[in-house]
């Protein structure tokens, strides 16, 4: 299967946003062999919602986030989240104040030591 990586989706209107996503919900439901009333069962909202969803009407978030779970599909969240990156500074801070020792110390005998006058 041909993948395109070059689709770009800032020139895509809000509509067509909304039926590419609805596309993409029909296509799975229909891949694992499941009616939209099952899938609305499953994702805990009526049916009307879910053909509503598929044709590319306005649905909330929340009612997508659930629909995604019902179809196994939450892997999409992966891209929000959030990494930090260090700068090379705290980078080396961060190395000196873990930095595993390299060298034992000499041991001082206890006749060795200077009084304490």
């Amino acid at each position: 299967m041909l993948t395109n990586y070059n689709i770009n989706y800032k020139a895509f209107t809000d509509k067509a946003l909304l039926q590419k996503m609805g596309d993409f919900i029909k296509n799975k439901r229909l891949n694992i062999n499941k009616t939209q009333a099952q899938l609305a069962a499953d994702a805990g909202i009526n049916r009307s919602t879910l053909i509503e969803l598929e044709s590319g009407g306005g649905a909330n978030l929340l009612t997508f986030i659930q629909v995604m779970r019902a179809l196994g599909q939450l892997d999409f969240l992966s891209f929000f989240e959030i990494e930090t990156e260090l700068s090379p500074l705290q980078l080396a801070e961060m190395q000196s104040k873990y930095k595993k020792r390299q060298r034992a110390s000499k041991s001082i005998p206890k006749d060795d030591k200077k009084s304490d006058w």
